[in-house]
């Protein structure tokens, strides 16, 4: 564990006893309605305050699984980094708990608050971008689909997410993986600097020359640390469209499917890949093997490589020889819709994989689902990026310490009952803990072997942290040490 200089740590508690003395300057006598004392402070602002008396207040609490709408005191929009500085600095000082707000996609409720104050952070999706400088900078707000358009205008692109409508903030924080990863890395990979309020309300830029401790820990462990307002990226040349889309498969065809898959496991050269998505959908409910695919070339290349996948008889392709670079993070859209309630979780596999390992995978899935009514949208996928480009930087560079030889898996579980809840958690663990060993990973002693925006609320730090666990908990002591971002993964947890 790399050791933080005393004087350091003096310091950036110097800070953060000055800012809290002032935040206590604007704690108010009326205990019982504190948030008029708030609407006073944003008065002068841009920012938007919704109570539950609020029009539209019903639909700011709104999330992507249902699971996660609850019943915040007070939901505040702000327009600016000063704006979010004021707010954190009220919560703390009132000993209110809050949380931040992006895209909306936890599943463990890290979004919302029952009783607090959500940062919703919509009213913040700017996105510029600098050609010379290959460089996309987007505000804390934005989904993948603001950075995607507004790059794609120049003819550039970095690294984000395979679902449009994921939030940027989250997504990268957490890590980062996407359609570009095999050629460019990581979302954080690719993060030149974040801006960011600290929960004492001070406002800094992290990155490898200002506050570089701070920025080694918001990449894999960012919502732990602060509100990030502005995300700076590498950008990227994609000047053409890519050969790409979606091919469903009956389970008959699995046999070629893993073969096929194994193959590309060999040959591909980060140009290209591949996700195979198991699920049983209504209206039939029976099961179906989705396989989407992506090859960032020309339409005859990309025909040429997928070709032993394209000569099996599918029961829909739904491929697009020239599809432009922003329509690539939609294309599985189509099984990340909003509604229902859902639990994400993760675990890893290794190659080759084996007929009997995907039958048996499949088996689990469709049995859970056939014996629980209006669970047939879940979704098992094996995401087949290659990992080469993510296991060049070591998993001690970073806080994310999930490189290693080997692929991941998510799951979503999705259901509308909420008396399944409980049964439902239960067997994602258990699933994605037989997912883990049957797939031949085992206690890995590269990374940990499963991504911490997927893996389930209540892991431990080690567990998502790894031997990375124990810096990051000294860093929180610098620069959170009450824990006010405590809702994704709970770095004062022990295991």
């Amino acid at each position: 564990m790399e050791t933080i200089g005393r004087a350091y740590i003096r310091e950036e508690q110097d800070h953060l006893k000055a800012s809290l003395a002032t935040a206590g300057a604007v704690k108010i006598q009326d205990a019982n309605n504190p948030y008029d004392a708030l609407r006073v402070q944003l008065a002068p602002t841009n920012a938007e305050m919704l109570t539950p008396t609020s029009p539209g207040y019903g639909e700011s609490i709104k999330r992507w699984s249902d699971t996660s709408e609850k019943k915040a005191a007070a939901v505040i929009r702000p327009t600016s980094a000063d704006e979010v500085s004021v707010i954190v600095k009220f919560s703390a000082a009132q000993k209110i708990p809050f949380v931040v707000c992006g895209g909306g996609h936890s599943t463990s409720s890290a979004s919302a608050s029952e009783g607090g104050i959500v940062i919703d952070l919509c009213k913040m999706r700017n996105v510029s971008v600098e050609p010379a400088a290959m460089t996309v900078a987007a505000e804390g707000g934005c989904t993948w689909e603001d950075v995607d358009a507004a790059a794609a205008q120049h003819g550039l692109a970095t690294v984000g997410g395979t679902v449009n409508h994921t939030g940027v903030g989250g997504l990268t924080l957490g890590g980062g993986y996407g359609w570009l990863t095999p050629r460019h890395g990581l979302a954080i990979d690719n993060l030149l600097s974040a801006t960011m309020v600290l929960a004492d309300g001070r406002i800094v830029t992290a990155s490898e020359h200002s506050h570089p401790d701070l920025f080694w820990a918001i990449r894999g462990a960012g919502a732990s640390f602060g509100v990030v307002t502005e995300f700076l990226f590498r950008a990227h040349p994609q000047p053409n469209p890519v050969y790409a889309g979606l091919l469903i498969f009956p389970p008959s065809a699995l046999p070629d499917i893993v073969e096929f898959a194994n193959a590309f496991h060999a040959k591909t050269d980060g140009d290209q890949g591949m996700v195979i998505a198991l699920s049983s959908p209504p209206p039939t409910n029976a099961a179906v093997v989705i396989c989407a695919l992506f090859y960032n070339g020309p339409a005859s290349a990309g025909k040429a490589f997928f070709a032993p996948l394209l000569e099996l008889e599918a029961l829909g392709n739904h491929i697009d020889p020239a599809m432009p670079w922003p329509l690539v993070n939609t294309m599985i859209n189509a099984v990340s819709t909003y509604g229902g309630r859902k639990i994400f979780g993760g675990s890893s596999f290794r190659m080759p994989l084996t007929l009997d390992f995907m039958q048996a995978l499949l088996k689990k899935l469709t049995g859970f689902c056939d014996s629980h009514e209006g669970v047939g949208e879940s979704v098992v996928a094996l995401e087949i990026l290659s990992y080469d480009k993510v296991r060049a930087v070591s998993n001690e560079a970073m806080a994310f310490c999930n490189r290693g030889d080997y692929y991941q898996v998510g799951t979503v579980f999705k259901w509308h009952d909420p008396a399944l809840d409980e049964e439902v958690r239960v067997f994602n663990r258990e699933f994605n803990r037989w997912v883990r060993e049957a797939g031949g990973l085992g206690n890995d002693k590269e990374g940990v072997g499963v991504y911490a925006n997927y893996i389930m609320h209540g892991a431990s730090p080690e567990e998502v942290f790894g031997r990375n666990a124990a810096r990051l908990q000294e860093l929180k002591c610098v620069y959170d040490p009450d824990n006010l971002f405590n809702k994704w993964h709970n770095l004062k947890r022990s295991r």
